[in-house]
């Protein structure tokens, strides 16, 4: 799930085969996790998709979160979860070998954990100008991402 206004990802799960017993509970736990915080949201925009049962609307309906299906054919009513798939498969399922579901749930738990730390600079809040003499790189993923800090003096 995707938080569009924040943009941040949770991860529910992963599995080969998702049915409509699976995709309930997933979002059951989505909501347990949230607590108080899922009376902040009032929409799940989703796709059609055949794991979307009656049953997983109705654990956000039980919630106050109204269910919008996206009209057939139009992955464009879903822009912001469609480029968030696109990016999570060039940046890492297209450069990283996955050898099972928990190995997946591990790289994608690490990406997005990364990524949300990505947030672009607010303009009343300049960036202070610093120039240290030396950075330090750590790969993250195998050097699929890298983070990069000053090095101590």
């Amino acid at each position: 799930m995707l938080e569009v206004a924040t943009r941040y990802v949770h991860i529910l799960g992963t599995t080969t085969h998702p049915d409509g017993p699976w995709t309930a509970q997933q979002a059951r736990n989505l909501l347990m996790g949230l607590g108080d915080r899922a009376e902040d949201f009032r929409f799940l925009i989703r796709d059609r998709a055949g794991q979307f049962t009656a049953s997983f609307d109705a654990v956000f309906a039980e919630g106050g979160i109204e269910v919008v299906k996206i009209p057939p054919g139009c992955p464009r009513a879903n822009c912001y979860a469609e480029r968030f798939i696109g990016t999570i498969r060039r940046e890492v399922t297209d450069r990283v070998l996955i050898i099972g579901e928990r190995h997946l749930r591990t790289v994608l738990a690490r990406y997005v954990t990364r990524a949300s730390h990505l947030v672009p600079p607010r303009p009343d809040r300049p960036i202070p100008l610093q120039s240290p003499t030396q950075i330090r790189r750590r790969p993250i993923l195998g050097g699929l991402i890298n983070e990069y800090k000053p090095a101590a003096a």
